[in-house]
This record gives C-alpha cells, structure tokens and sequence, in this order.
C-alpha cells in the first residue's frame, strides 16, 4: 500500500461531476429537432422546383431563337421580293411614257344614260361616282371613300351591249347600284345611328354627301368583298382575264347544249387593277364579287336553245334575245323596262403589249405578297418580345427562389452532419472506423 499524498487526493463529496458537452456543440448552433426533420423535404422541394425554373427557362429560351429565325427568314423573302418587285417595275415602265398619249378606254367607265339616271336623284351610288370621278378631290381622299371601290355598275364591262343590258336586268338596279367595300370597317363607317335606330346624318357618307351639297335619300345596298364567300377552284390556264375554270353543262352523249355561251361571270370584263389582291386574302373581283352575283349563271344565244337545255341549268340561265331564268322553275315573262343601270360595253384597244397587263398582274401579286410578309413579320416581332419579357419575368423569379431557399440551408447542413454522426455511432459504422 502506498501511503496517502494529500496532493494527489481526490475529493468525491460535493456536486457529481458532469460529463463534458460533445465536442461539436463547440462549432455549431444546435437546430431545432422539427427544422431538421424537415430538411430532407425542403431539399427535394428545392431540387424539383429548380429543375422546373431551368425548364421553362430552357422552354423560353427555344422560343425566342424561333421567333428569331423566323424573322430572319421572312426579312431574306422580303428582299428578294423587293429586288423582283424592282426589275419588274423597270420592265413595264418604260411602256407608261410611250402610252400616255394613246386612248384607251381600259378603266371602267359609266355609260351616259346611267351617268345622267345616277345625277339626277340623291343616291349613294351617285355621290361615290361623283367622288371617284374626281369632283372632289379632298373628300374622295378620305379613308371611308377610299375603302370604296365603286358601284357594281362600274366595276365590270361586257363585249356586247344587249348582254350588258340582260345582265344588269337579271340582277335588278337595287344590286347594279350596291356599293362595293373592301373591308368591314369601310361599311361600319358608311354610317351610324343612336341606340333607337335613328340614322346620323352627321357621320359617314351623309355627312361626306352635305359637305359637298348632296343629301342622301333612301337606302342603298353595301358589299363587303372581305365577308364574301370566295370561288375555290381553278382558273383557265393562261388566261390574263383569269376566268373560273367551271365545268360546262353537257348532254349524256358528252356534247355542250346547242347555244351554250358561257357563264355569265366569265363573260364580265374586269379592270386589270382588279383582277388581283382586291381583298386581303388576296382575292379579285372576278372570284368574289362577280361570283357571288352570278355564281353559274349561264348564257344562251336565244330563248329556244335555253329551254332545250333546262335539265343542265342547275342556277339559272340568260338569252341574248331576253329571256332569264332565275332558278329552275322561275322564269321571266312579259315586256321589261329598260334598264337604267346597266355594264358598259368594252371599247378601244390598247396598244400595249400583250403580256403587259400579265406582268402588271404579277407585279401586283408580288407587292401583295410583300404587305402580307410585313405583316408576319410585324406579327413575329410582338411575339419575339413577349417571349423576352416571359424570360425575364421567368428569371427574376428563378433568382428570387435560389435567394429565398438559402434560408434553409443550415438546416440542410445541420441534417447532414446528424446523418453522418448517426452512422459513425453505429456498430457497423464503429467497425468502419476502427484502425485494423
């Protein structure tokens, strides 16, 4: 027994002493136990909803570069066409000089009878005429006449001046007198009226009709082009007239009834500034306007060709020596009036050449083709910006996310150092680090 050393004695009364704080608790603030049993959601959440924003973004991304594309592809059309557009305006220009001096009656004229029947009374037909006719250049500047291209009388001529008569009898003087609009705003602004019904005399045409000291009397008749049902189908090949490709009426032995003309809206003359791009799907009036009058209105030499044809007449039919037929089974009979609105007769002839009015018509189509790719193109543009400010909107939202979810990376780290601590204080993780 060795004796007692007061020095290295040991007190045991007194408080127990305590175990000291693990070693970790040094370095690091304790978490509370329900943060951390959270964290491993919070990191899946955190995880799932980054991969989302890099998603859209990425989504976003694809279609900026596809707007851009797009644009790209449409400015390289829009110079070719310009270039085209160009070298054909040089190929037709040089015949303006040569023909300004030569008579041509190729714009559609008004015939005296109808020129003197729509002066004397106070119609809407009247007052367009007298403002296209150039009377009053200021107001027949203005959008709403502009939008106007004429009365259906105007817009159309004929070879012969009985057929003109017939067909202006076939369709009546309410719709020979119709004003022709391009476009739907063009009819709401011919004129208003308050919420009784009551016309206003101080807008539209009555308003542009008082300026120049005409007053407007009765109704008239307004055909919008744009709302009108088009013709689908093909045209006769190579025709500069570019006339409906229709099917002609034939007996069973495959011959074409005896008399058979034409279809009444092949037969219509158009001005060659009418024939394309009229509308804004880029039809003519041929197509639109007289397709709807006529439709497959046929055309015989006299009445007695046109009764043994009645089985092919399937919308009405018209003779040269005055009968009409306005559906199968309703038949025009009796003396008629003559009619006082009526298609004037072609006359003159051009001297230009015979593909002139072809590469007119083409060069017409071409510029069409060009107003219609600024407007995609003008259409992309908003889209390519909206796009960009998606994507902005898209990241400061990603930005604002990665900065809220640091909040919860303590806990993260705090959960992962409990893990690890976890696993060391097991047997296998004890057997793991014991040095062998």
């Amino acid at each position: 027994m060795y004796p007692p050393n007061d020095r290295f004695s040991i007190q045991t009364k007194g408080s127990p002493v305590q175990n000291p704080l693990p070693i970790r608790s040094l370095y690091t603030v304790p978490t509370p136990k329900a943060e951390i049993e959270r964290a491993p959601l919070q990191v899946d959440a955190i995880v799932d909803n980054t991969k989302h924003y890099q998603d859209d973004l990425q989504k976003l991304g694809l279609k900026i570069k596809q707007h851009e594309d797009h644009i790209k592809f449409l400015r390289t059309q829009k110079n070719i066409l310009e270039d085209s557009i160009l070298d054909m305006q040089v190929t037709i220009g040089k015949y303006h000089t040569s023909t300004e001096s030569v008579t041509e009656n190729v714009d559609a004229q008004i015939e005296e009878g109808t020129s003197e029947y729509l002066n004397q009374g106070k119609s809407a037909a009247g007052l367009i005429c007298q403002l296209k006719a150039g009377h009053e250049i200021q107001v027949s500047q203005s959008p709403l006449v502009k939008d106007v291209l004429g009365i259906v009388a105007t817009l159309g001529k004929v070879d012969d001046e009985n057929l003109g008569r017939l067909l202006a009898e076939y369709l009546g003087k309410e719709a020979m007198m119709a004003l022709v609009c391009k476009t739907s705003d063009g009819v709401k602004a011919m004129e208003s009226s308050d919420i009784e019904g009551v016309i206003n005399r101080n807008s539209g045409l009555h308003e542009i009709g008082s300026s120049i000291g005409r007053t407007l009397e009765g109704g008239f008749r307004v055909i919008c082009l744009n709302d009108l049902r088009p013709y689908v189908g093909e045209f006769v090949s190579n025709d500069p007239q570019r006339r409906l490709d229709l099917l002609k009426p034939k007996l069973p032995g495959g011959e074409i009834p005896h008399g058979f003309i034409g279809y009444a809206v092949n037969l219509v003359h158009i001005d060659h500034h009418h024939l394309f791009c009229v509308t804004s799907s880029g039809h003519g009036l041929r197509e639109t306007l007289f397709y709807h009058l006529f439709s497959h209105l046929q055309v015989y030499g006299s009445r007695e060709d046109m009764q043994q044809a009645l089985p092919f007449i399937s919308s009405g039919a018209v003779s040269l020596d005055g009968g009409i037929i306005r559906s199968p089974g309703v038949f025009n009979l009796g003396s008629r009036e003559e009619a006082q609105v009526k298609f004037p007769r072609i006359s003159g002839k051009s001297s230009l050449p015979e593909n002139y009015y072809e590469i007119e018509n083409i060069l017409k189509s071409k510029k069409w083709n060009k107003e219609r790719l600024l407007d995609d193109m003008r259409r992309e543009q908003s889209l390519l910006d909206q796009a960009k400010f998606n994507f902005e909107i898209k990241k400061k939202e990603f930005v604002r996310f990665l900065a809220q979810s640091s909040q919860y990376a303590p806990a993260q780290q705090q959960y992962h150092h409990q893990q690890q601590y976890h696993q060391q204080q097991s047997p296998a993780g004890r057997e793991r680090s014991t040095p062998r």
